[in-house]
């Protein structure tokens, strides 16, 4: 039975919760509950074990805090012997508008510090991304009010298609794999 470890980023704490830097958390938390698996807290995460189709789904929330996500990425890597190319990091991406998602096999941190401690960690950007696009209409110097803030009123229809897609795409790796789960998501537009 192939095995997957799905890693959703975000800080913990109900500060935090569903701001636009925690979607990694969203995204793992609506995937658990769509296939009725319960979170537990367990080593350096909140995990949930799902089985699908003849997979199984590690979904990790680390407890770690962003900036230190790596140290649960790679514990929970080791201890259930997953591959690295069959992991799967949700993350929030202010590079990306709104309107898209975006599925790569590697690709480097873009400044994102979960990302860097867990590039950090693993010594490669060579693992699987699927970056939530969450758009950077801020005021000069308030990057982190707005990555840390909630949802306009007016995102979050198209955040609740683009989790609904989210979880699509963790389904569609496990089954059809990067390649063609990439063909397919990395060219929708969300909203418009």
């Amino acid at each position: 039975m192939s095995k997957f470890l799905i890693v959703g980023l975000g800080n913990p704490g109900a500060e935090y919760a569903h701001t636009r830097h925690n979607i990694g958390f969203d995204v793992v938390d609506a995937f658990a509950l769509k296939h009725g698996a319960v979170f537990r807290q367990d080593r350096l995460a909140e995990v949930a074990e799902v089985k699908w189709k003849g997979k199984i789904f590690v979904c990790i929330k680390p407890s770690t805090y962003m900036n230190l996500s790596g140290k649960a990425f790679r514990y929970w890597m080791d201890r259930e012997k997953i591959p690295l190319d069959q992991t799967l990091t949700v993350v929030d991406d202010l590079a990306l508008p709104l309107s898209k998602l975006r599925l790569r096999k590697s690709g480097s941190h873009a400044g994102h510090n979960g990302l860097s401690d867990i590039q950090q960690i693993l010594g490669t950007e060579q693992y699987p991304k699927l970056r939530f696009g969450i758009g950077s209409h801020f005021p000069k110097g308030m990057q982190v009010e707005f990555v840390l803030g909630k949802w306009f009123p007016e995102e979050r229809e198209v955040v609740n298609q683009k989790i609904i897609e989210c979880i699509k795409v963790i389904e569609n790796v496990a089954v059809m794999g990067f390649d063609r789960t990439m063909g397919v998501v990395n060219g929708l537009e969300f909203g418009k």
